[in-house]
């Protein structure tokens, strides 16, 4: 009988598995920049109000 080389179970990964960790771990980072942006802007507008100021509504740029 030949004798069987010993396998070794290696940390192998599907391609598809790693392209779903992949693309959850871009929806966290977006939604974590979305959160940091919108918790930015609010916090300014809160800044702009507590000094007193009554201009604070963030302005739109003009059409031509």
């Amino acid at each position: 009988m030949p004798e069987e080389t010993p396998r070794t179970r290696g940390d192998t990964y599907s391609p598809r598995a790693v392209l779903l960790a992949l693309a959850v771990i871009l929806l966290l980072v977006l939604g974590g920049l979305y959160l940091f942006y919108g918790l930015r802007d609010a916090s300014e507008s809160q800044d702009c109000m507590m000094q007193g100021r009554t201009n604070c509504a963030p302005t739109e740029p003009a059409t031509p």
